[in-house]
């Protein structure tokens, strides 16, 4: 598996030896941004919902979001794979594939990790990255008359997830087998099939494998963002957390947050139809969760990167997210596998 992954300038001791080395000089010199993140099988993932390379990109696009969320920009992955002792080789190889694809994606490495055995699938990712100004771009910096913006993608994880937990939409995996099955029966976890509706599949694709905006994290910090945060939770449960930790209202504009063609479109392959389905489609925008989208604050006068468009604006009062100049009384988040 070690050969699997390639060598970096900054990785001058790469997995094989008792640790990893690296040279954070030039282009990667400055403060560092560390954070990790763990999947769990039955928690954060089902073997029968995703291939092992989908579970690779996954844990490593959920650590580099962190990385972006901060200004940084990832270079660095550390990986530590817990199985039971009935997950072949075949299973790591792949996720290791995974891994190394999105590690190309960000422009990052993977530098080395551990494996142990244990009686569920467990991966936790460890990255590191470097901020991209002198400073870190915190939840706690947003201020009264700040623009409230986002990159793209939010609710497209949540409708994924929606639509396979309903069994609706066409899985996918190496073998070919047009079904997705459960890893020890075989037998198939779909219900009845959308064939070849590429839509339908392209969010079902995002859900697995999440494709975080890497660089937009680092535009942002650039442009001067007061605040910002990876929306793994939701978009409204992390509005909160920005809300909360400054000391502010963040009021979303909800015709800003309209559903698009394609979260309509999966809310009426679930069954939902005319105002219903638009309703369904909304709370994916709201709360769906692990979109993996950045939501950062702005001063007023700041041109927004071309990544991310205005949703609302930063208000006194009682710290917490509004909605159309309402407080949002929902759930707001993302409650995972339980």
């Amino acid at each position: 598996m070690i050969d699997r992954y390639p060598p970096a300038p900054w990785l001058t001791v790469g997995p094989g030896d008792d640790a990893a080395v690296l040279d954070l000089s030039g282009s990667l010199a400055g403060p560092v941004v560390a954070c990790t993140d763990t999947l769990v099988e039955g928690q954060d993932f089902l073997r029968s919902w995703s291939t092992a390379r989908d579970i690779g990109i996954k844990v490593a696009a959920q650590n580099f979001a962190d990385v972006a969320a901060m200004g940084g920009r990832p270079h660095t992955l550390l990986v530590s794979l817990t199985t039971p002792a009935d997950v072949p080789a075949s299973w790591a190889n792949e996720m290791a594939d995974g891994l190394v694809a999105e590690c190309a994606r960000a422009g990052a490495v993977v530098a080395g990790g551990d494996v142990s055995a244990g009686s569920e699938i467990v991966v936790t990712g460890t990255a590191l990255g470097t901020l991209a100004v002198g400073r870190a771009v915190l939840r706690s910096g947003a201020s009264t008359g700040d623009v409230v913006a986002v990159t793209a993608g939010s609710g497209r994880s949540g409708a994924g997830w929606a639509l396979l937990r309903e069994g609706v939409v066409k899985g996918g995996v190496p073998s070919g087998d047009p079904v997705l099955r459960d890893p020890v029966l075989g037998d198939p976890v779909l219900g009845d099939l959308v064939l070849g509706d590429p839509v339908l599949e392209t969010l079902v694709a995002e859900h697995r494998a999440p494709v975080p905006p890497y660089s937009a994290g680092v535009e942002a910090a650039l442009a001067g963002a007061t605040a910002m945060i990876d929306t793994s939770d939701g978009l409204v449960r992390d509005a909160t957390r920005i809300a909360v930790s400054s000391g502010v209202v963040l009021d979303l504009d909800p015709a800003a947050l309209n559903p698009g063609d394609d979260l309509l479109h999966a809310a009426k392959a679930l069954g939902h139809g005319g105002a219903s389905a638009t309703d369904v489609a909304q709370d994916w925008v709201l709360t769906g969760g692990e979109d993996h989208a950045l939501l950062a604050c702005f001063p007023p006068s700041v041109t927004l990167p071309a990544a991310f468009r205005a949703i609302g604006v930063v208000r006194e009062g009682e710290p917490g997210v509004w909605v159309g100049g309402r407080p949002f009384t929902g759930e707001g988040g993302w409650r995972h596998w339980t």
